[in-house]
């Protein structure tokens, strides 16, 4: 695919606003034809530039209040067995594995700090994690949000 121009990267920011926007809306928003938006959304899909649309719902975007990215190493080979340990741990919202340091990183969400470290003492508890470090989020912006 040839490389974006201005006008699709000012459709892809719109679109990151607001998925639902109607072509006339972008049109008039970018001062474009609605012809153009339509085939520019069109081949932006085509190439995989823009990989989907998505709906937020309600329990998306409420997260609980207490939020944390916990860093964990691992000693050995026991990658694949810690991180089905810590899906199974309900404030678990995600794990993901990363390079450097850490070997992975957990996405926490508990309804108060006392569940939050509840967590944390189990999850330091489990066979093969040598040290971890863990961050509260205090705020999150996504660009993909309307508010």
């Amino acid at each position: 695919m040839s490389p974006l121009d201005e006008n699709d990267i000012r459709l892809i920011a719109a679109l990151r606003r607001d998925g639902r926007a109607s072509i006339s809306d972008l049109a008039g928003m970018l001062k474009l034809a609605r012809a153009t938006v339509r085939s520019r959304i069109e081949r932006l899909v085509a190439s995989g530039e823009i990989a989907g649309f998505s709906v937020l719902t309600r329990a998306d975007v409420t997260a609980a209040p207490v939020r944390g990215l916990t860093l964990i190493c691992i000693e050995g080979r026991g990658t694949e067995r810690i991180i089905s340990q810590l899906q199974g741990l309900p404030a678990v919202q995600a794990v993901h594995s990363t390079n450097g340091r850490w070997d992975l990183i957990i996405e926490l969400a508990t309804d108060t700090l006392q569940q939050l470290d509840d967590t944390l003492v189990r999850i330091r508890k489990l066979d093969g994690i040598t040290s971890s470090e863990t961050n509260l989020i205090l705020s999150s912006r996504r660009p993909s949000t309307r508010r």
